[in-house]
């Protein structure tokens, strides 16, 4: 069977390397693919981005299965013109992706189905949102109603912040968000204390089945610090999602969304990512959902999956996930990611990548802002690479993440060097 994996950062690397494992798949065309995708001989870079175009290419290629890795496709509404066509792809329709692509009806949304998350308010005028920061006081969670490849959160320490990330998202715009129909609008939050985790789970509309858990490192420096970030390095499992945590999370937040979502005339199918805040008593509450895998969570998640991702992906385009057990591998997985010099706020492009490592079967350099121009891997993009390992600790996982990491060279290449901190400290 041939497949195609829409998108082309490191998620979209991971996804297409796992598929490529199973003895079924004849070819894993990538699009538009990256540098680390057009070095693997398993693997086809293919340069089309447009959904009509795609579902072009996957009718000529007789693709049998299509997975989307990026939010923009599913916002764009790739799932409906492959559906249209008779197309198998895995992802939520337009109209379900509005879980992410609008915070707003995100939230609108938990409020109407009683699923845990934090108070808020949303304002498209910037006078009233700035009154009503004044009002609230800070510390206090702005976030823009639109697309902002995982910079559109600011998680404003001072009213100074606060009001200036305001302007940024409803004046100036400085993060690119992408608005939704109505224009540009900001959903305000009270800020949740806790410890956050990522809960990712696979849906075919009925049944639901979770991935392992994980965590990421939001904050570009180490000690969380500085600015968010799309990720600047993940691990699985993460130990703040006990048993007890796990079965409020699918019963309190997971089931009642995908319940929620097919009462609303809105059946979910695809990845389904709830961002978790988790409180000192382990009582989880919704950040964010997002409707597709995580970028770093992918790349550690996927280096422990045991089970052939094609097979469960063709049982969740069947609506047969109830006869799906995942196997996974017992050891911890760790990703650090190596950033492009200038990120997240500029990062720059062109700088040559040298001393990347063979992969070997416990540690694989995945590759996101990358681009094979004359033989040569360049930085491309603001997150360029992340370096996965499995361990049979966190400790291990870290230090063999890092040793892989140490070769690799390029101009003003940033990574943290503390992640995985919090599973070393439990």
């Amino acid at each position: 069977m041939k497949v195609l994996v829409i998108g082309g950062g490191g998620r979209e690397h991971a996804l297409a390397w796992k598929l490529a494992q199973s003895p079924r798949v004849q070819r894993v065309f990538v699009a538009p693919g990256n540098g680390g995708t057009a070095r693997d001989k398993r693997l086809e870079n293919v340069p089309i981005t447009a959904p009509e175009a795609l579902a072009d290419f996957a009718e000529h290629e007789k693709v049998g299965l299509t997975v989307v890795g990026p939010e923009a496709p599913l916002a764009a509404g790739v799932v409906d013109v492959f559906r249209a066509r008779g197309l198998r792809i895995f992802g939520p329709s337009k109209a379900a992706a509005q879980l992410e692509s609008s915070k707003a009806f995100a939230k609108d949304f938990m409020q109407r189905h009683g699923i845990p998350t934090a108070l808020y308010a949303t304002f498209s005028d910037a006078a009233q949102a700035h009154a009503h920061v004044d009002k609230v006081g800070a510390p206090i969670v702005i976030k823009a109603d639109g697309l902002a490849a995982g910079k559109g959160v600011v998680v404003a320490t001072s009213l100074e912040e606060a009001h200036q990330a305001i302007d940024f998202m409803l004046v100036d715009n400085t993060l690119g968000v992408q608005h939704n129909a109505g224009g540009a609008r900001v959903v305000i939050e009270e800020c949740l204390q806790g410890e956050e985790a990522s809960f990712i789970v696979l849906v075919d509309g009925h049944h639901v089945l979770p991935l392992a858990s994980s965590q990421d490192h939001k904050r570009l420096q180490d000690g969380d610090l500085g600015p968010n970030t799309g990720g600047m390095g993940a691990y699985s499992p993460a130990p703040v999602v006990t048993p007890n945590v796990h079965a409020k999370a699918m019963h309190e937040i997971i089931l009642p969304t995908v319940a929620g979502m097919a009462k609303d005339g809105i059946p979910f199918t695809g990845f389904l990512y709830a961002g978790l805040m988790i409180d000192a008593n382990g009582h989880p509450k919704t950040l964010e959902f997002n409707t597709r895998m995580g970028d770093p969570e992918t790349q550690p998640i996927l280096m422990r999956l045991k089970s052939d991702l094609l097979e469960v992906l063709l049982h969740a385009t069947d609506g047969t996930l109830d006869q799906v057990e995942l196997q996974w591998d017992r050891r911890f997985a760790l990703g650090v990611v190596m950033a492009a010099a200038g990120y997240p706020q500029a990062p720059r492009k062109g700088d040559a990548i040298t001393g990347l490592p063979e992969d070997t079967e416990d540690a694989v350099v995945f590759h996101a802002g990358t681009a094979l121009e004359d033989g040569e891997v360049r930085v491309t993009g603001g997150r360029v690479l992340c370096v996965t390992a499995l361990g049979d600790s966190a400790r291990l996982a870290q230090a063999r993440a890092y040793e892989a990491l140490r070769s690799i060279q390029f101009d003003g290449a940033q990574y943290r060097r503390d992640i995985g901190h919090r599973a070393i400290k439990r």
